[in-house]
């Protein structure tokens, strides 16, 4: 019984999202189009400090970032927050911030997994946030 109520949950959250997918597409207004943007957040500390330099960050975004999403994106500081749960303190960091609006292709995910796991052992960081959301998007141009 606890197996075929899980899997009808599961059914019933596939079919809830599929659906909650379309209503996003057909919302969008005339001249959008539904694509899948996402946004990785970058800590830029290494232990207590500041470990990546700008140089270091730019040499990671032409090398691992730019390669897989070639056609354009967006990079702005930030800056983060996360819990120390090892010592109950709040770290405030300095932060990148990348949004990409995915082309649509099959490996789009695969890639941003691929930053994220360069990100992390090239830098030593146990974690980058990845964001994938669903938005109307229009590229206007002369």
């Amino acid at each position: 019984m606890g197996r075929l109520t899980s899997a009808l949950r599961a059914a019933a959250l596939s079919t809830a999202f599929t659906a909650a997918s379309a209503q996003a597409q057909t919302d969008c207004g005339a001249g959008l189009k539904a694509q899948q943007v996402a946004e990785l957040l970058f800590g830029r500390n290494i232990g207590d400090r500041v470990g990546v330099s700008q140089t270091q960050w730019a040499r990671f975004l032409d090398r691992e970032i730019t390669p897989r999403f070639p056609d354009g994106l967006t990079v702005m500081d930030a800056k983060g927050q996360w819990r120390d749960a090892a010592r109950g303190t709040i770290v405030h960091e300095p932060s990148k911030r990348v949004e990409i609006i995915l082309p649509g292709r099959t490996d789009d995910q695969e890639r941003l997994d691929a930053i994220a796991q360069a990100y992390k052992r090239r830098f030593h960081q146990h974690s980058v946030a990845v964001v994938v959301r669903t938005a109307c998007v229009s590229f206007e141009t002369d």
